[in-house]
C-alpha cells in the first residue's frame, strides 16, 4: 500500500474527507465492526467445556449462551438471537436443582430457612464468582464498544450468561447433565458458601426487617474490647429504640456487628414485640 492509499484509509477510519473530498459514510468504527465477529474457535470451546464438565452434542447452543446482545445490536440480528431467552429458561432450571439440593440436604429447615439459603446461593453475586471461576468473560461474543468499557467484567454480564450456558446445557443433553453441572461449578463448597454469605447479610438483613417497619436503622455500639493488641476480642450490641436486640463478638469490630446482628434475627424470630415504634 502506498502513502497514498495508507492516508486515505486512515482518513475513512477518522471519519474525515478521503483525498478524492468525499467524506466517508460508513457508520463509526465501533458500531460497524465488532472484536465478537471473529468466530470462537474449537480449542476455546473445549477449554470452556472441559472447566463445564460437559461436552456439547450441539456446540450452537454454547455459542449462543455466549452472544451478548450487544454483538445482536452491532451485527443486525433480532435481540431473540441473544443469549437472553437461554438465561431466561438457565433461571428456572438452576432454581429447580438448588432448590432440590437443598431440600435434601437440610430436612430439618423451613421453608423461610431454605428460601433465604437459595437466595444466597444463586444470588448475581454468586454468579458472577462462577463465571470468574470459568473464565466466562473472555469467551463472551459482545461489540467493542461493550468491551472497551468493562462488560467483559460487568457483573451483571457475566451473571446472565452464567444462567445461559446452564440453559444451553439443559437443551443439549436434559435435566441430569444440567445438574450435575450446577452441582460442580455452583454448589460445589455450598457449605462454605452459606456461611460466609450468611455472616456478610445479617446486617444488612437486620437493617432491611427494622426499615420496613419504621424508617431509622439499628445502632451499635462497642461493649468491650479485651486481649492484647495482637489477639483483640470485641464485643458490641445492636440496639434499636433503645432496646438491646442482640450481642456479638468478634476479633474485629465488623465481625461482632455481624454476630451481634445474627443474634438480633434469632431474637426477633422468637420475639418480634423486641421491635418497640419509636413513638411508644
Amino acid at each position: 500500500m502506498g502513502f497514498k492509499d495508507g492516508l486515505q484509509q486512515i482518513l475513512i477510519r477518522l471519519g474525515g474527507k478521503s483525498p478524492a473530498g468525499h467524506r466517508d459514510t460508513r457508520k463509526p468504527v465501533d458500531e460497524t465492526f465488532s472484536d465478537t465477529e471473529i468466530p470462537l474457535d474449537s480449542i476455546q470451546l473445549e477449554a470452556l467445556e472441559a472447566k463445564l464438565g460437559y461436552t456439547f452434542h450441539d456446540r450452537g447452543l454454547l455459542i449462543n449462551a455466549l452472544l451478548h446482545r450487544s454483538h445482536i445490536h452491532v451485527t443486525g440480528q433480532d435481540r431473540e438471537q441473544s443469549n437472553e431467552r437461554l438465561e431466561f429458561l438457565g433461571d428456572a432450571v438452576l432454581g429447580l436443582v438448588v432448590n432440590e439440593h437443598l431440600y435434601h440436604k437440610f430436612p430439618e429447615r423451613s421453608e423461610g430457612d431454605l428460601t433465604k439459603m437459595k437466595s444466597l446461593l444463586v444470588c448475581g453475586s454468586r454468579l458472577f464468582e462462577v463465571a470468574g471461576e470459568l473464565d466466562l468473560g473472555v469467551h463472551i461474543r459482545m461489540s467493542r464498544s461493550e468491551a472497551a468499557t468493562g462488560g467483559r467484567h460487568r457483573s451483571s454480564i457475566l451473571a446472565d450468561t452464567t444462567e445461559a450456558i446452564i440453559g444451553a446445557v439443559y437443551l443439549d443433553g436434559g435435566l441430569a447433565p444440567a445438574a450435575a453441572v450446577i452441582q460442580r461449578v455452583v454448589l460445589m463448597g455450598s457449605d462454605k458458601i452459606l456461611v460466609r454469605r450468611s455472616l456478610r447479610n445479617y446486617k444488612s438483613r437486620l437493617q432491611e426487617l427494622i426499615q420496613a417497619r419504621y424508617k431509622s436503622p439499628p445502632r451499635y455500639k462497642v461493649l468491650e474490647v479485651t486481649g492484647p493488641d495482637h489477639d483483640r476480642l470485641f464485643k458490641v450490641v445492636v440496639t434499636y429504640n433503645g432496646t438491646a436486640l442482640g450481642e456479638g463478638e468478634g476479633r474485629n469490630k465488623k465481625a461482632a456487628e455481624q454476630n451481634a446482628a445474627r443474634k438480633a434475627l434469632d431474637n426477633l424470630d422468637i420475639d418480634p414485640k423486641l421491635l418497640k415504634d419509636p413513638e411508644e
